[in-house]
Order: C-alpha cells, then structure tokens, then sequence
C-alpha cells in the first residue's frame, strides 16, 4: 500500500528536493516557536526542532500518512547561526562564516500513528573569505532572511565562495534527501 507524504515545511527548497527525487506529498504546516532548552548540546537542535515540529503538527495525520518534518542550523565554534532578524544581524552572520569552515545539520523526523524515526545528517562547509563589499552584495541582492545561516548554497555565495563541503549538498540545501529516501523505504 502506498502511503501519503505530508511534508510539514514552508521551505520551498524541502518542496524542490522531494519533488526533484520523485516523492509524492502535500504540504500542511503550521506556525511552530523554533525553541530550545539551553541546555540542550547544540547538534542535538535540530532533531529536537524537527520532532517538536512532527508532534506539533501530528494532527495532520488521519490515517496511514507519514508527516515529514526538518530544521537546519548552521553551527561553527558551538553557536548557532539561524535565520537572521534583518540586514544587519545577515551581513554579521556571514562575516563570522568568513574564512570559516561551518557544520550544517539537519535534523528529520518522520511520524505515522504507530512510528517514529528521527536523525540527522551533518554536512561541513567552507567559506573562502568574503570582502564587506561582497557580503553587502549577497544581502542586498538575496535577501536571504528565511535562511539558516543567512545564505544559500544554491545562490551566488554557494557558487562563488564555498571553496569545498564534506557532506551532502542536499543537507546543506535543508533536506537530506538521500537518507530521507532510505527512511520512507524502511517505512
């Protein structure tokens, strides 16, 4: 029996990914508080996310579905770069990633009535250094504010100043489309 995907993402790159693999699904959301104990160690954020984001929208799931949902965070010397609050708070982001080299993990969780599955996947980026010019460029011209790290891989910066990644492309793109794949078969 094939089963319903519902992907519980606003992110247009998530809908690309599963798209482009050839998954079938709908998109339900609803608005979850990106919250986190303090306590919690910073590469366990993002599975954390992407269960309170499953639980919280568990409700989607009326019979044999299966609810996809994922965060990304950037992280480089243990802190947590997300989306940023403007311009500014952007520009400031990609400064510190600069000459860096940066973790991207995403966390997913799938979640039917009777299973849950949750992972991560890690990928490591790095930045050549980037001039204040360029960084105001990338800014002014991407905008890129829904952004886990204030960039995306698949955008100017990714093309022009990502000098190498170990990882999965995908992941950093904000969905590990290759382990997500391997779940839904297990499922």
């Amino acid at each position: 029996m094939k089963r319903q995907l519902i992907l519980a993402s606003k992110s247009p790159r998530r809908k690309q990914l599963l798209e482009q693999a050839g998954i079938e699904f709908k998109i339900q959301t609803k608005s979850v508080e990106e919250t986190y104990p303090d306590d919690l160690p910073v590469r366990e954020v993002p599975a954390y996310l992407s269960k309170k984001k499953a639980t919280e929208c568990a409700d989607f799931i009326i019979d044999n579905e299966i609810l996809l949902a994922a965060d990304s965070v950037v992280i480089i010397n243990d802190t947590i770069y997300g989306k940023p609050k403007d311009s500014e708070d952007a520009f400031q982001i990609i400064k510190a990633l600069s000459g860096n080299i940066h973790e991207v993990i995403t966390g997913v969780t799938l979640l039917s009535k009777d299973k849950e599955v949750t992972f991560s996947d890690v990928a490591y980026v790095h930045f050549m250094e980037l001039t204040d010019d360029e960084i105001k460029y990338y800014v002014d011209h991407y905008k890129p504010f829904d952004k886990a790290g204030a960039y995306a891989i698949q955008e100017w910066i990714g093309l022009t100043k990502i000098s190498k990644i170990d990882g999965s492309y995908y992941n950093i793109m904000g969905l590990p489309i290759h382990r997500v794949y391997e779940e839904l078969q297990k499922f």
